[in-house]
């Protein structure tokens, strides 16, 4: 029973950090989204779509200027690089050529992206994304 207790401790550290991890990513992308703990288990729900799911129900709008495919490899990748440096796993590599002895959680942001003027379409270099 303890060893059951101690395996649903360990997968809810898991989920608790994937979801920090896409917080983090949210708020790096200049997105203003933030999953509490029910929406990160329903959107877990479909598995790998859970991203996808999202954009389609709650930021449809995004869809008109973005690519889902686009937007959600955005999101997953910087996920990734972000629950990487959370958990001080270093079998990624560290990002701009950094070594793994330097990178730290800290460091959880990229380079800045050129955003395009949906209007327009010309380049919009800003602090505020032009994704929300």
């Amino acid at each position: 029973m303890l060893n059951a207790l101690l395996s649903q401790t360990t997968v809810g550290q898991a989920a608790e950090a994937h979801r920090h991890a896409y917080n983090a990513a949210f708020e790096e992308l200049g997105l203003t989204w933030y999953w509490d703990a029910a929406t990160y288990a329903r959107l877990q729900a479909h598995g790998r779509d859970g991203v996808r799911v999202y954009l389609e129900s709650e930021q449809s709008h995004l869809l008109r200027a973005y690519e889902a495919d686009f937007l959600v490899e955005a999101i997953e990748t910087t996920q990734a690089r972000c629950h990487a440096s959370m958990t001080g796993n270093r079998m990624q590599p560290a990002p701009y050529g950094r070594t793994a002895s330097t990178h730290n959680v800290t460091e959880c942001r990229s380079l800045p992206a050129a955003r395009h003027n949906v209007s327009s379409g010309a380049p919009a270099y800003r602090a505020t994304s032009a994704l929300t």
